[in-house]
């Protein structure tokens, strides 16, 4: 028997989804039922319980878990989403559209949401953001209008060389 320190809770789930992904469907439902036993308000195993039930083939239990998960963030778009692949799957359309259209709202919802203020609490989580570009210095003055046509502007007539005077006649 092993002594070692007891896993987590975040431990026995990532255990469990090993299993999802391995194509260890009951494995993965034992793993995240004892997970549940110990916190039956975590989401995330709660919905991968109804999923993992849905890649079995069980479309009722896959269902009733999903509607756990639904009770536990009722506007959720993942779990709406999850709940109409269930219904129409289990062959219920209706109630499948339903959910859709609950996932699309709920969509919806989300892009609407200001961003939340902790988001901005880690900075190691940040999306990394461009540096804005340098201020476009414009010229002192700008230069013609290149698709306009340029006319000669016109020439004003050049003045007359001055004739030099007659002398005066004296009669």
């Amino acid at each position: 028997m092993l002594t070692g320190p007891m896993p987590t809770a975040q431990e026995q789930y990532d255990d469990a989804m090993f299993d999802f992904s391995q194509g260890n469907y009951d494995g993965c439902i034992s793993k995240l039922k004892v997970v549940l036993a110990a916190d039956p308000a975590n989401f995330e195993a709660q919905l991968a319980l109804g999923m993992a039930f849905y890649r079995k083939g069980d479309y009722p239990t896959a269902i009733a878990e999903g509607h756990r998960a639904e009770k536990l963030r009722p506007k959720e778009q993942l779990v709406h989403t999850n709940l109409s692949l269930f219904y129409m799957k289990a062959g219920d359309t209706k109630t499948a559209e339903h959910h859709g259209l609950q996932a699309r709202i709920a969509s919806w919802r989300d892009d609407m949401a200001p961003p939340s203020a902790t988001s901005e609490g880690d900075p190691e989580l940040q999306l990394a953001k461009p540096k804005p570009p340098p201020p476009v210095k414009l010229p002192d003055k700008f230069p013609e209008m290149p698709w306009k046509k340029k006319t000669n502007p016109p020439v004003p007539p050049a003045p007359s060389p001055e004739k030099p005077e007659a002398p005066e006649s004296k009669s």
